[in-house]
């Protein structure tokens, strides 16, 4: 991968790492469907307006609005509002070999042994990192799995699917996602009026930050990353996330950083250094 692109690849890491004790922040205030409604109609607003899409790319768009405002980020949210911000970002890394296992068995990509072997052990860094935090109940514990293999798929749809500009895909699933998780929040949720009158900057900027650096300009990003290379080299990556997402809740929370999350966090850029960077062998001189 050229240096510029995984530059913005690491910048997109950091924006989502901070996403995750956002949205922690952010469900204290609002819950958590209500939250998802409120930024998809921000990001709806920004972008679809200057982002038209022909009619025959509604079927696809409605599909990924399903697996990816549906399923991925509601139940994110939802999970979030009931586990540990560090819980929450190490349960969706799932996510990673989710996208990774489907690829091979549906894109036929390959991996080789020196990518292989560092998916394994960044994956054994996440098991590591796992073992400080209290795990969820099972309920939530089962809801941020479903949000993990709705991001999964959702990779694989992008990849394969037509092509559209980042900001119109980002701005058409956030539009045809918002009614089915309004529909929700109107279900589910009650006292919503009053948690936006209540609502803080802490609430708002919340909303603020998840709609416009996560979904418009991290997921712009990452859109461009997927049409470029291959999914096994791209979705590794957020392996990242969740040491990251460590580092700030200790900083921004005062959440403990004991040996179990250094040691952790130091198999994930391990496995991460090895799926990621490319050892060439040098020609003998002639």
């Amino acid at each position: 991968m050229p240096l510029r692109d995984l530059l913005l690849g690491l910048l997109v890491i950091a924006i989502w790492a901070l996403n995750i004790v956002v949205i922690k922040v952010g469900v204290v205030e609002l819950p958590p469907l209500l939250m998802t409604t409120l930024r998809f109609a921000l990001v709806a607003l920004l972008l679809v307006p200057f982002h038209p899409v022909p009619r025959a790319q509604w079927p696809f768009l409605l599909l990924l609005s399903f697996t990816f405002g549906t399923l991925h980020f509601a139940l994110l949210f939802i999970g979030l509002g009931q586990s540990e911000a560090g819980t929450g970002a190490l349960l969706v890394q799932m996510g990673t070999p989710f996208a990774t296992i489907l690829a091979v068995i549906f894109l036929k990509e390959k991996l080789g042994p020196k990518r292989l072997a560092g998916l394994l052990l960044s994956f054994a860094g996440v098991v590591v990192l796992a073992g400080g935090p209290t795990l969820p109940a099972p309920l939530p514990l089962g809801i941020l799995l479903l949000s993990a293999l709705g991001w999964a798929v959702s990779q694989l749809l992008i990849k394969r699917g037509p092509h559209i500009a980042p900001l119109a895909l980002a701005g058409w699933i956030a539009l045809l996602a918002l009614p089915q998780v309004a529909l929700g929040s109107w279900l589910f949720e009650s006292g919503q009026w009053q948690a936006m009158r209540t609502a803080g900057l802490a609430g708002w900027g919340a909303v603020f930050y998840t709609a416009v650096m996560s979904s418009i300009v991290a997921y712009g990003i990452w859109y461009a990353l997927l049409r470029r290379h291959p999914v096994n080299k791209v979705v590794p990556m957020t392996l990242l996330v969740p040491v990251l997402a460590v580092g700030l809740g200790a900083l921004l929370m005062g959440d403990s950083l004991g040996v179990h999350k250094l040691a952790g966090g130091g198999l994930v850029v391990a496995g991460i250094g090895l799926i990621l960077i490319r050892f060439r062998k040098r020609r003998l001189a002639q």
